[in-house]
Order: structure tokens, then C-alpha cells, then sequence
């Protein structure tokens, strides 16, 4: 049971997704082979205002089940902490290409292997779709791996309607950074509001940390 817990991690990190959980099972990198979960939903907000709520990272833990905290070390890189199993967890994930209202895409930087994109779609001027897209490294025996598989997918699909919960409740995001990232690295900083059809005015303008709080950097916190 440990190790199908461990392996249904791998679809948390949106986020970069994580999302949606990003751990993998507990052997070492390099063991047993890459699997892939996809699942997409659809939610009634403009594309900017869902896309602006995902980065919002450290807001994660409000819709993602087992996620404890989230901590954005700068424009690019993740320290994700869960509780797996009754276990606790943690793990670092960086940002490799980020573009607004299109697809932020990660991978992990420690711990078992995993990465993943997120993709947005215009339905209409209200209603986008979100695809969550991740392969991580599955348990080495080889009988647990399409077990595993179903425990993942029901994760990732259950994040992701938690997901559209919490965004179609507000109408709002909590925050918004309008960054570009490439290769992992920023290719240009943040502005407010949209860019995208129907973009709303938010939270914490401008800013990948929100802006309710204030640490000791002078980065405001949601």
C-alpha cells in the first residue's frame, strides 16, 4: 500500500504541476521505467484568470490533496512538502518554459524522476480548457506498475476538479505572474492582469508570490 501511495505522488508537482502529484515511489532514480497520465477539464473562467491562478503555486495546497506547503524559492524553482501515507515528503521541481495564457512546464530537480506540462485552451471568452500532462518513474516491480497507473490518473483527475472547484467559486485569481521562462530561465518579468482574451485584474499584480504577506526577503506571500 506504501509504495502505491509513493508512486501517486508523482502527479503533484503543476505544477507544475504540478501539478498535479510529484513524487514518485521511494527507490532511486533511474529505477523501473517512465509512465505518462494525462487528463484534461474544463472550467467556466476566462483563459488568463486560470492560467494566472496556476501561478500561483503556493496557493496549491488549497486544492491539492496530501500537499502541505509549497515554497517558491524565485521565478523558477519549487520546494514542495507533502504527507504520503502518514509519511512526510519532500522534494525541489524547477520550471523549465513558462508562457502566459499557453503552458507552464516542469521537472523535478531531486527525488525520483518526474516531469510534466500544463496546457490552456480558449473554449470561449468564459470557459477554458486545462490539460495536465506528466510522466514519472513507476515502481520498479513490474506487476505494480498498472495498478499504480489508475491510482495516479484518479489523483491527478481529482486535483484537477478541485482545481476548477476553487476557481469557479472565486471568479478571481488570488495572483498573477505574466513571466516568460525558457530553458528554465526567466526571459521576461511579470505584469498584471491579461494578455489573454478576457483577462481579469488580480491579486498581488505582477508578482509570482501574491500579496497579502510579506517575508523577510520583501517578497510578498499570499
Amino acid at each position: 500500500m506504501l509504495l502505491r501511495r509513493l508512486a501517486t505522488v508523482a502527479a503533484l508537482a503543476a505544477g507544475g504541476y504540478w501539478l498535479k502529484k510529484t513524487m514518485g515511489p521511494s527507490m532511486g532514480r533511474g529505477t523501473g521505467e517512465l509512465s505518462f497520465v494525462q487528463d484534461s477539464i474544463e472550467v467556466d473562467v476566462p483563459i488568463s484568470t486560470a492560467y494566472n491562478q496556476w501561478t500561483q503555486f503556493e496557493e496549491f495546497p488549497n486544492f491539492m490533496k496530501d500537499v502541505e506547503d509549497v515554497r517558491q524559492i524565485d521565478d523558477t524553482h519549487l520546494h514542495w512538502r507533502a504527507t504520503i501515507a502518514g509519511k512526510p515528503v519532500e522534494w525541489d521541481s524547477e520550471i523549465t518554459t513558462q508562457i502566459p495564457d499557453r503552458r507552464i512546464s516542469w521537472r523535478s530537480t531531486s527525488g525520483p524522476p518526474n516531469s510534466g506540462a500544463v496546457t490552456f485552451d480558449r473554449v470561449t471568452d468564459h470557459r477554458t480548457r486545462i490539460t495536465l500532462r506528466m510522466s514519472y518513474r513507476a515502481p520498479g516491480i513490474a506487476e505494480k506498475v498498472g495498478d499504480a497507473l489508475g491510482v495516479v490518473r484518479a489523483e491527478l483527475s481529482g486535483n484537477l476538479h478541485r482545481f476548477a472547484d476553487f476557481i469557479q467559486l472565486r471568479q478571481r485569481e488570488t495572483g498573477a505572474w505574466r513571466g516568460t521562462v525558457g530553458g528554465g530561465t526567466t526571459m521576461s518579468g511579470g505584469d498584471a492582469g491579461g494578455g489573454g482574451t478576457g483577462s481579469s485584474s488580480s491579486e498581488g499584480s505582477g508578482n509570482r508570490f501574491g500579496a497579502t504577506s510579506t517575508d523577510p526577503r520583501g517578497v510578498n506571500l499570499p
